[in-house]
């Protein structure tokens, strides 16, 4: 009897130590793609946009606190919705560069992930006349340089007229008139100024219409840049512009919010591993309605064209599953612009976009 007693006080501890390493085990972790983000050059009474990424590497959701500038030279904002396990966030910075000279500007980051905060810096130059852009506007289309290549308007509701800006160099020595190609009815386009001087920077800002989006989740199309009289549409001037489109629950009752659908997903983040001379990798992943009444998946949805998606149902009853099949295609790998991840547009409140990351190993 003293035997059995002692097995069972035995089994009862190691139970309890399993129950506490998976406490311990599932946690978020914060970490930064840098510690320091050298950032080169930064012109004189220009202000300056720097994006400082970061991964949650834990298995929990990681929630933001706060985030805190080390002086009143950065204004800060931060992702304020819970970043899934695996997924990637950005910090965004503006920098006023109002004083010449070097700089180390650190911003103290507050999660859930430590009691203690991590800290992430940029440093630079602020001259008169920067020499190297290369840093800031990487993508060289010849005699135009662009900061970026892929516009993305997120969580648009109906209605809303949200604008972005292309950032661009005119690498040339003479003067540039910037002109888009194949813009969309739903976007317009604002050049400011509409001749950039040799040498210097200018902005296009886009401006979407969400009355004229047909489409709820993604809405993908391709714009391009002429460089010069006569250009012509190709790889090297496609600039990729992306607007998401959510349902609406403006209208829902207390009580039908409480009865409604929620999503659950295996996997927001899914390791597809290496190729290793195979032509396509795939993974089944399975979502659960943990909600009170019918989920109806209205749109599954990619961003990278070798990402492909097959589902079993798109209505799933309280309590049931269905499986969302993801495959990458070797063949079509690098010659995207969009990102690795899946979206989920659906009716439930609390998860009407929901993305599921993909990542290859090269």
């Amino acid at each position: 009897m003293k035997r059995y007693i002692t097995l069972l006080i035995l089994f009862a501890a190691y139970s309890l130590f399993n129950v506490q390493c998976s406490m311990i085990l599932a946690q978020p972790r914060f970490v930064p793609d840098t510690d320091i983000k050298k950032v080169g050059e930064v012109e004189f009474q220009v202000p300056r946009q720097f994006s400082l990424g970061f991964t949650n590497k834990g298995d929990k959701p990681l929630h933001i606190k706060e985030v805190k500038a080390s002086c009143g030279c950065l204004d800060v904002s931060f992702p304020k919705t819970p970043i899934a396990a695996g997924a990637r966030g950005e910090i965004s910075l503006t920098f006023d560069a109002k004083l010449l000279g070097s700089f180390y500007k650190e911003v103290e980051v507050l999660t859930d992930a430590s009691d203690k905060p991590s800290y992430v810096a940029i440093q630079g130059t602020v001259v008169t006349e920067v020499h190297d852009y290369s840093a800031e506007f990487p993508i060289d289309l010849g005699n135009v340089r662009l900061m970026t290549n892929t516009i993305e308007f997120e969580d648009v509701n109906r209605g809303d007229h949200p604008t972005a800006e292309l950032r661009l160099l005119n690498a040339d020595r003479t003067a540039f008139r910037p002109e888009l190609m194949h813009l969309p009815p739903y976007i317009s386009a604002e050049y400011l100024p509409e001749d950039i001087p040799a040498g210097k920077t200018g902005t296009i800002r886009l401006t979407l219409d969400s009355e004229k989006l047909n489409t709820l989740g993604l809405n993908q199309t391709s714009i391009y840049l002429s460089r010069y009289m006569g250009d012509k549409i190709g790889e090297t001037n496609e600039i990729l512009v992306s607007a998401i489109l959510l349902p609406s629950f403006a209208d829902m009752s207390d009580e039908a919010l409480a009865g409604a659908p929620e999503l659950s997903i295996s996997e927001s983040s899914v390791d597809m591993g290496a190729f290793n001379g195979k032509k396509e990798l795939s993974r089944t992943i399975l979502l659960t309605n943990t909600g009170k009444s019918d989920l109806h998946i209205h749109a599954v949805q990619v961003f990278n064209k070798a990402i492909s998606v097959s589902i079993d149902k798109s209505t799933i009853r309280p309590g049931k599953s269905t499986k969302l099949k993801i495959s990458v295609a070797a063949r079509y790998m690098g010659k995207s612009k969009g990102r690795m991840r899946v979206m989920l547009i659906t009716d439930a409140p609390k998860q009407a976009k929901q993305y599921i990351n993909v990542e290859v190993k090269s």
